[in-house]
């Protein structure tokens, strides 16, 4: 009875101390990004946008990755290095996109694949967006900040990348040939105002 009685009480001690461990790993990847936003960015946006309610304060909702690879209509082959390099990017498996109808003057049918996508969200976003704005961006030859036009007038904001090489996760000597791709900020805010406010809170380098 008393070994019962033993085992019976070191379960719940047990439960505790991995769901402390639990809580203290998941505490120490957290993106600072994420912590960041959390801390600093949403406070200063509910001042800056004089919003009284936090929940009202505009955030990231996802960033969908997209890579067009136009040549995938003559050699299909073409689309797997394009596949491979957008995962090592953005850390998640590609979705490969294709056609929604046939384009004779293209030679595209419908249904045929033609590009990859990633859609972001969580912690992997914010992963993403750090290594993006503090990495890769600086990499860019002759870089002078990114456009500020490129907003859809819903609070979205798309930056066109020509290369993929700017990216240190890319090996430069297994590369075949460029491919750009197109980066999409979908945001909670209410209009491009509050978007551009909030990624430049952010640290994306607007251009001036």
């Amino acid at each position: 009875m008393a070994k019962e009685k033993d085992k019976k009480g070191k379960g719940p001690e047990k439960q505790e101390t991995r769901t402390a461990e639990v809580a203290r790993h998941s505490a120490k990847e957290r993106p600072r990004l994420r912590s960041r936003f959390e801390k600093e960015i949403a406070p200063a946006l509910m001042k800056e946008l004089d919003l009284k309610n936090s929940m009202a304060v505009p955030r990231l909702h996802k960033i969908v990755v997209n890579m067009g690879v136009g040549e995938a209509t003559q050699n299909a082959k073409i689309l797997d290095p394009a596949v491979n390099e957008l995962g090592q990017i953005t850390g998640q498996k590609p979705v490969v996109t294709r056609a929604k109808k046939s384009i004779a003057a293209f030679k595209v049918r419908e249904n045929m694949p033609i590009g990859a996508m990633v859609t972001l969200r969580g912690d992997r976003m914010y992963e993403f967006m750090d290594r993006l704005l503090n990495v890769a961006l600086p990499r860019v030859r002759d870089f002078r900040g990114v456009p500020t036009k490129s907003f859809d007038g819903r609070g979205n904001y798309t930056l066109g990348i020509r290369d993929q090489l700017i990216f240190p996760e890319i090996d430069y000597s297994k590369v075949e040939r460029m491919k750009g791709m197109n980066i999409t900020f979908v945001t909670s805010a209410r209009d491009d105002d509050q978007a551009r406010s909030l990624l430049k809170h952010m640290g994306m380098p607007f251009r001036q």
